[in-house]
């Protein structure tokens, strides 16, 4: 009878000890909510974000992370090319994930993709980039040397169109180099990352 005592002990504590030591792997999904907006012209390298889990993670059909865990992390990067090809940068490093009990795990993961769309997308270095220069701009830079080449043209013949053309583009170029290129994650936008290492949820890992 003792004996069958001390077995089921040792089972006991066998499979809180499993339980307390789940690792989620590498390339696990995370689908969360930004509660802080992060752009291009007001952030910088080190601040903080955070984000609310909205979908639980599951592991082995098991909830590890419940939806209203916490993400917290900071910006790596923020630039607004005045480049006319360039687009505006943001990029973050998730690095904590909170739970709703208080518990702490270091987290390593990469943002895949976000809610934002109108030409902004994420590249394969975790980084969200803004719209570029569209059509639009691409016109006006048009309609800024066919401007200048029209009233050289007037004033000069052949030769003042080809020196009107390029005063037009030149003074058109200079106005969108000197343009800033803005990106923006508003609060709400809704991201999602992808583990890069394994997230160990053991006791010891969490900090407390």
């Amino acid at each position: 009878m003792k004996k069958l005592v001390w077995l089921s002990i040792v089972m006991f504590a066998i499979s809180a000890v499993a339980q307390s030591n789940i690792a989620l792997p590498a390339g696990t999904s995370m689908k969360v909510k930004l509660e802080n907006a992060l752009t291009t012209f007001s952030n910088k390298s080190g601040d903080p974000f955070s984000a609310r889990v909205t979908e639980a993670v599951v592991l082995n059909g098991k909830p590890v992370i419940p939806i209203g865990a916490t993400v917290q992390g900071r910006v790596t990067k923020t630039s607004e090319p005045r480049r006319i090809a360039g687009k505006p940068t943001i990029a973050i490093f998730p690095e904590t994930v909170v739970l709703p009990d208080g518990q702490h795990f270091m987290l390593n993961a990469t943002l895949v993709d976000t809610s934002v769309r109108n030409g902004t997308d994420v590249n394969n270095e975790g980084q969200f980039k803004g719209k570029g220069r569209d059509g639009k701009d691409m016109t006006e830079i048009g309609m800024g040397t066919g401007g200048g080449m029209l009233v050289g043209g007037l004033i000069g013949g052949a030769k003042g169109m080809l020196i009107g053309g390029a005063v037009g583009a030149t003074a058109t170029v200079a106005h969108w180099m000197g343009k800033k290129n803005s990106a923006m994650l508003p609060a709400g936008t809704e991201l999602v990352m992808e583990l890069s290492r394994p997230l160990e949820m053991t006791a010891a890992a969490t900090g407390q």
